[in-house]
């Protein structure tokens, strides 16, 4: 689906879960930077203390993969909320920010993947 689902489609389809609910009065920049992070940590709790192996073998498992995914997804669901409290162009924002890495980390520079 994700060749078929915009990003303005995605927000859209958040903005009315949201709406729906009038939980606009909980969808305040602050919160949602907080809620960002802290779906973030829930996604690294699937890989801490784990080594590349073992992340790999938990990846072939539907059950964790699901799991994984639903932690990736709540990130991309507040981040969504987030732009759309902010009124932030996502796409706009990440194809500027390619550019600014393009430039700050050029190919065959020692930059080591950061």
């Amino acid at each position: 689906m994700d060749n078929q689902t915009t990003i303005g489609q995605l927000k859209d389809i958040m903005k009315k879960f949201v709406d729906e609910r009038d939980w606009q009065q909980y969808h305040q920049p602050k919160n949602l930077a907080m809620s960002i992070s802290i779906e973030a940590a829930e996604l690294m709790e699937h890989f801490q203390w784990f080594d590349q192996q073992r992340i790999n073998d938990e990846l072939k498992n539907p059950e964790t993969k699901s799991k994984i995914a639903d932690e990736l997804a709540d990130i991309i669901n507040y981040c969504l909320s987030f732009a759309n409290a902010t009124n932030i162009d996502i796409s706009d924002a990440v194809i500027k920010k390619i550019k600014h890495n393009q430039s700050r980390f050029p190919i065959g520079g020692d930059h080591q993947g950061k």
